[in-house]
């Protein structure tokens, strides 16, 4: 074992603030397990939020991430086993091993970690001493199926208080000296457990599938846990670090949740219903925080939208406190939060159309106009911000190369619009491709084909190439279909996975070998009313709602945002 990765690990340790270590033996160990690197996975408020609720409850959280480029080698080559932060502990001396998936990129990611840590793959193959490897976050939530094999109990929905709860059930078993398959057939039936070995995917002669069989000891359908008083828990950074890509950032969570119907958003539908932090909690936070901090990160789906925000950044101004922000609504800004904005250093606004015709903006219930985003500029130049960025999605459902045309138009419009208000900087454009999401409207919808896709990206290259004070970036099409494929995968593709892993091949090669062809499954359509892969989860949104929103879709008709007493969806039934 080299002294070089316990050195180096010990010297990132240092730079850290707030961190918790307790002697082996001391506290009943739990390994929190980030499927990329430290500087990603320390920038991820959900690891800092369970990190503290674990802390709280007992047990020694240690953290492991993803080894860079440069410590990979000398983990392969002095075979020394993947080691945790906090201690320098292996993982495979930890009984619980518990993960957050937030992207589907990151799932080969996991398995190398497991595979690193000396982790048995496969959960079938695990026996009465190996670890529990439990899986949370939004992609867990909303498809698990692709990791499926690999996973003994996935958390569906927040874990604030659904994790502490299986890991508490699963100490207490291993007193009673129970077995593995006592232990997990107890998990199963926790609420939001769901422990894949007791469903099996069905599936018709050509492959396609056609329900999931779950055996009588474990419930049909696993329904979405999600966290009613928010202020019972921790909220904001456990630890600061330097070494994040939110440098020495302060983050706190200011609300949870989504309420404007946006009908491609998978958070909008996750974490349904909006949900706000009480304001003098937040700020007891904010004073509290670490004298390190450079700045103040105010985090949530839709941060504009907290009631109590004005007053929020007037008072981190008055302070003297640097902030930012993320998932500004340009229809909620406001002169005052802008000039805060300008004052914490932003240069750039950044607005988020989303579509670039008011056709596809109504049909995927944006509720941005033109006029909203000329007022956020009008704002941004008002209070010195030199720089405009705008998010746009191609490859929508009912998109048409019209529909591009007039992108350009807008964002033309746009650029002389900056030029009257005297924005000298650049107007930054990021375009990515639309993906399908479970529990979404359009979760029955195909993607884009990728050649349809390049000739639109080619329309908008032609289309700003005399202007260089427009920037086009673009994301890779080739990691947009893995996206794609694994967003709404079957569990089969989990050998897919597995020999990326084993042989080193692209994900692409992989499912070729494996027989599957990627185009027809990130184009696939579904029927309404067909069973789905993830359709034994319940997010208590009704399918019938996900049909309707997708018809009034194809209209452009428009959803208002929830409101209180609202019962449309069913997420806000009689009981919650």
């Amino acid at each position: 074992m080299t002294w070089n990765l316990r050195k180096e690990l010990k010297e990132l340790l240092a730079q850290e603030t707030g961190t918790k270590i307790y002697a082996p033996g001391q506290r009943t160990p739990v390994a929190f397990l980030y499927p990329n690197t430290y500087h990603l996975g320390m920038s991820n408020l959900g690891l800092h939020i369970l990190y503290q609720v674990l802390d709280s409850r007992g047990w020694a959280v240690e953290r492991f991430f993803l080894p860079g480029r440069r410590e990979l080698p000398e983990y392969v080559k002095t075979k020394t086993p993947l080691l945790s932060v906090e201690n320098q502990r292996a993982l495979s001396e930890f009984p619980y091993i518990c993960a957050t998936m937030c992207f589907e990129l990151d799932y080969v990611h996991l398995l190398e970690e497991l595979r690193l840590g000396r982790i048995v793959l496969t959960a079938a193959d695990r026996g009465e001493q190996d670890s529990f490897v439990v899986v949370g976050g939004p992609c867990a939530t909303f498809n698990p199926e692709p990791l499926a094999d690999f996973v003994d109990c996935f958390v569906i929905g927040e874990g604030e208080e659904t994790l502490p709860r299986l890991l508490d059930l699963l100490e207490r078993l291993r007193f009673e000296g129970r077995s593995r398959a006592e232990k997990l057939a107890a998990a199963a039936r926790l609420p939001g457990i769901y422990v894949p070995s007791f469903y099996t995917p069905q599936y018709d002669g050509d492959g396609h599938f056609t329900g999931m069989h779950s055996r009588p000891e474990v419930p049909e359908t696993i329904a979405r846990q999600w966290v009613q008083d928010l202020d019972a828990y921790p909220h904001a950074s456990a630890i600061v670090s330097p070494l994040t890509e939110f440098a020495d950032m302060y983050i706190v969570e200011v609300a949870r949740g989504c309420g404007r119907h946006c009908r491609f958003c998978m958070a909008g539908y996750c974490f349904r219903k909006p949900r706000n932090r009480e304001f003098d909690a937040l700020w007891r936070d904010i004073d509290r925080r670490p004298a390190r901090t450079a700045k103040v990160g105010l985090m949530g789906a839709a941060v504009s939208d907290y009631p109590g925000m004005e007053r929020l950044t007037e008072r981190l101004v008055a302070e003297h406190v640097p902030f930012s922000c993320a998932s500004l609504r340009a229809d909620a800004l406001s002169p005052q939060l802008v000039r805060a904005l300008a004052a914490s250093g932003q240069r750039t606004m950044t607005v988020a159309p989303e579509a670039g015709s008011a056709k596809m903006r109504a049909a995927i219930n944006k509720g941005i106009t033109e006029e909203h985003i000329y007022e956020a500029m009008e704002y941004a130049a008002e209070a010195g911000m030199p720089n405009i960025k705008l998010y746009f999605m191609i490859g929508l459902p009912g998109e048409e190369d019209e529909d591009i045309a007039e992108m350009i138009r807008l964002v033309h419009r746009v650029r002389a619009r900056m030029d009257e208000l005297g924005h000298k900087g650049d107007l930054i454009l990021s375009v990515n491709p639309f993906i399908p999401k479970p529990f979404t409207p359009f979760q029955w919808s195909p993607m884009t084909p990728v050649p349809v896709l390049k000739k639109r990206i080619r329309l908008l290259q032609a289309g700003f190439r005399k202007d260089r004070r427009i920037r086009l970036l673009t994301e890779s099409l080739k990691e947009s279909v893995q996206q794609a494929v694994l967003s709404r995968g079957t569990r089969r593709l989990g050998a897919v996975l597995r020999r990326c892993l084993d042989e080193g091949l692209s994900f692409r090669d992989a499912l070729a070998e494996a027989g599957f062809r990627e185009q027809e499954l990130a184009g696939e359509a579904y029927e309404v009313g067909a069973p789905l892969p993830w359709s034994h989860l319940d997010m208590g949104v009704r399918e019938r709602y996900l049909a309707l929103e997708r018809d009034r879709a194809a209209v452009g008709a428009f959803t208002p945002a929830c409101f209180e007493g609202c019962r449309r969806c069913g997420v806000c039934h009689e009981k919650a």
